[in-house]
């Protein structure tokens, strides 16, 4: 097996593979050249940011800096919005859906390193070599997500649609729909309803006025 192929079956790879290092040498310098735009430069953005990720929908907009590790792995859906300092650590595939917010310092890691310190300097391979190894874990947003400052998103993590994560929290395990979790480690606060509906907060519409959610 390739070490990409040992990346998508979930076993342990070697992250010093030459090609794996050329994949995450050209996103490292993408990163840069991203975040070297100015904002107001869209077209110039959106032309560096589809050569980092592996799909890219319609009407999604990076705030910038941003910070991809593989970038490849990486699929976003449409209408999404990411604040400052998105950081993928893709080694694993990443798939988020459409219409999903991230606030500032959101980070997202798939790779799992050894928790022994020994394994962590190398592990012998059946050929007498010694290599740092590590695996990696999907992880899957789905559509219409809001991720407050400085979530954490760990390896193998499912999050179901409609989804609200409070700012600081480190989701540790899936998240089922329609559920705001917040924490460290992220626990389910509620499920969302209609009373959270900003209708019934009508000290904060201004010159607005909000119509009452369909039952």
């Amino acid at each position: 097996m390739t070490e990409q192929e040992k990346i998508d079956a979930g076993i342990l790879f070697f992250p010093g593979d030459p090609k794996l290092v050329a994949v995450k040498c050209r996103t490292h310098k993408l990163n840069q050249d991203f975040n070297r735009l100015y904002e107001d430069q869209v077209e110039e953005r959106e032309a560096v940011i589809k050569k980092i990720l592996g799909s890219i929908g319609e009407g999604t907009r990076f705030q910038g800096p941003i910070r991809f590790h593989y970038g490849v792995h990486t699929h976003v859906g449409a209408h999404c919005f990411f604040n400052f300092n998105i950081t993928i650590q893709d080694d694993a595939q990443v798939y988020i859906g459409d219409h999903c917010d991230f606030g500032p310092n959101v980070t997202i890691v798939t790779p799992i390193h050894p928790m022994l310190a020994d394994e962590r300097v190398g592990i012998t391979l059946p050929t007498g070599e010694t290599r740092r190894l590590c695996y990696a874990k999907p992880v899957r947003i789905g559509n219409n997500c809001w991720f407050g400052a400085n979530a954490v998103i760990l390896p193998g993590v499912t999050i179901g649609d409609n989804c609200v994560i409070g700012s600081g929290s480190v989701v540790t395990r899936d998240v089922p729909p329609d559920s705001f979790v917040a924490g460290n480690p992220a626990r389910l606060i509620r499920k969302l309803t209609e009373q959270d509906s900003l209708y019934y907060k009508p000290e904060v519409w201004g010159d607005i006025t909000i119509p009452k959610p369909e039952e």
